[in-house]
């Protein structure tokens, strides 16, 4: 084999090789390339799961607003049947200072 059938036969090789690795690229960019309808069913849920976060966040933003309301309502409810227990505790005190104020007043008259 001569210096030119080896040039000769050293572009075939890198012809066919050419070939096979743009064609095989072909085939892969046809099987793999996204379809228009599916670039807008691609679009259509991004902008659905867009919105869906949305209302997620304004959900918890209104939990956490609601939870601190009731936390709020909890601890003025509690503030107030602490105040009325402590009057209760005073009046039941006063009303057996009264009973007994008046057992004395039966005993001496």
């Amino acid at each position: 084999m001569n210096r030119t059938e080896f040039v000769i036969a050293t572009a075939i090789i890198l012809m066919v090789a050419f070939a096979l690795g743009w064609f095989t690229h072909w085939l892969l960019h046809r099987f793999t390339r996204v379809k228009g309808g599916d670039m807008a069913e691609m679009d259509k849920l991004a902008q659905s799961l867009h919105e869906a976060e949305e209302l997620r966040d304004q959900a918890l933003a209104y939990l956490e607003q609601r939870e601190a309301e009731l936390m709020n309502h909890i601890s003025q409810t509690e503030a107030e049947l602490k105040a009325a227990m402590e009057g209760l505790r005073d009046a039941r005190h006063e009303a057996e200072e009264m009973r007994s104020y008046i057992e004395r007043m039966h005993a001496n008259g």
